[in-house]
């Protein structure tokens, strides 16, 4: 699991790595811890260090500009957090708010979690033909949103404010 976030000298969010990943970057020097997981720790015979929850590398990266988020279907689930934009459940499956079979397109504004018996009822129809309004519009999030978004259940609230996504 990708759970450790990677910040660029300048503290802005590069990627996500594993936590095997960012606790070698810090033992070669390359990275400084700068948040931890806490009550977890890394031990060897030699060593015994926290599990980094963010690290922020020693020397900048140079990246390219991107401007948008690549879409797929588990950026969705994240995005909307695993709720139904229907019913609010369990949202398990990727919905189309205006079906492929009506010109719709696999983009964060046309696609919401939902889960299977929504799906399945609001079948090939809008959600106004269908009579299912959406509980929360669809918006398509920056990469570093969606970076941090990938962090998972439960992977904003222990990061620092500065850090933390704004509401949407």
């Amino acid at each position: 699991m990708r759970d450790t976030l990677v910040l660029n000298a300048s503290f802005e969010p590069l990627s996500t790595v594993t936590w095997n990943r960012a606790v070698v970057l810090v033992l070669q020097d390359k990275a400084v811890v700068e948040m931890v997981h806490p009550d977890q720790r890394v031990r060897a015979a030699l060593v015994d260090v926290p599990v980094p929850r963010v690290i922020r590398l020693c020397r900048y990266v140079r990246v390219p500009f991107r401007r948008r988020a690549p879409w797929s279907r588990r950026g969705v689930l994240v995005r909307d957090q695993h709720r139904c934009a229907y019913c609010g459940g369990r949202g398990t499956t990727v919905d189309h708010v205006v079906p492929r079979s009506q010109g719709g397109a696999d983009t964060w504004l046309n696609t919401v979690a939902c889960c299977a018996a929504d799906n399945h009822r609001k079948a090939d129809r809008t959600p106004e033909e269908a009579g299912m309004p959406l509980l929360r519009q669809p918006f398509e999030p920056t990469p570093s949103d969606a970076m941090l978004l990938s962090l998972g259940r439960g992977g904003t609230e222990d990061l620092p404010e500065w850090l933390a996504l704004p509401a949407a």
